[in-house]
Parts: structure tokens; sequence; C-alpha cells
């Protein structure tokens, strides 16, 4: 197991900046992030399938959430969650697919607030954690994941193209 990184102070939670659940008709204003996200990532996913799943996680919440950041009426961030089963948890999890703030936005506290608002969802479900991943060079957001207290482990993890 990984050394665990003492969290940092938590972060004041982005003052005046509104964060909700995103609507079906505010997709489109989030595709600029939703793809600055992607190819932060290097993926190159296509518009349309990004649309359906986000339409799916908005419609559907069985699926999951999606939430939207909102900083002078402009969508400056979001984050996806979607709802999984953990055997070692023995129980349905969230897990936090996707986190992004822009650029412009970002060391105003977003993405403590994304996370705190995802987790909130979570234990509304009962759910006993929220979990997520990141690339081990991803160093910005690996400070904001240590200001909430989570704990990392060290996994591989395999991806099998279909």
């Amino acid at each position: 197991m990984a050394e665990e990184p003492v969290a940092e102070q938590p972060r004041k939670l982005a003052a005046g900046v509104e964060i909700r659940a995103a609507r079906t008709d505010e997709i489109e204003e989030m595709l600029p992030l939703i793809r600055a996200y992607c190819e932060f990532y290097g993926a190159e996913p296509k518009d349309e399938g990004l649309r359906g799943m986000f339409r799916t996680l908005i419609n559907d919440p069985t699926q999951g959430a999606v939430l939207i950041a909102r900083d002078g009426g402009r969508a400056v961030g979001f984050a996806t969650l979607d709802w999984k089963w953990s055997s070692l948890k023995a129980a349905r999890i969230g897990y936090l697919e996707d986190l992004f703030v822009h650029p412009d936005a970002r060391g105003k506290g977003i993405a403590d607030a994304l996370i705190e608002v995802c987790a909130e969802r979570c234990r509304e479900l009962g759910m006993p954690a929220i979990a997520w991943q990141t690339a081990p060079d991803n160093h910005r957001a690996q400070q904001v994941y240590n200001r909430t207290g989570a704990h990392f482990d060290t996994y591989l993890e395999y991806d099998l193209k279909l």
C-alpha cells in the first residue's frame, strides 16, 4: 500500500459559486468543459456519445448524477457520478467519474465544493463511500483530493478495448 499524504487544511468552499444538479438544457454549454477534460486525458470521444452519457446521467438518477458549477452565471466546472457495487464494501458506492474546473476558475475552491456536493449526494443515498482515480502525474488534482481527507491506494488499472 502506498504512503498516504497528510490532508491539507480544507479550503473555503467556492463562495458565490452555484453548484447544483445539471439540466439537459445545459449540456451544450458544458460540452467545451467536457471536451477539455477529455483532451487533458488524451481521449477523443464523439460529442454525440458525450451528450448521450450526460443525458442519461441527468435524466436517470438510478445511473448517476451530473453536477454543474456556475460562477457569475457561467458554467465553469462539472462532476459526474455513477453508482457501482463494491464487494470490498458490500454496498453500492459512488464513483466520481469526472471532475473538471475551467483553468480560469481554478483556485477558488470549486473542485473542493464539487467533491463535497458529490459526497453529500452519496450520503443521501446511504452509500458508505465515494471513490475515484486520477493520473499519477496530475499533481494539481491530487492536492485537491488530499484536502478532502480521501486516502489513495495503488492499483493497476486495465482497459480492454472492445
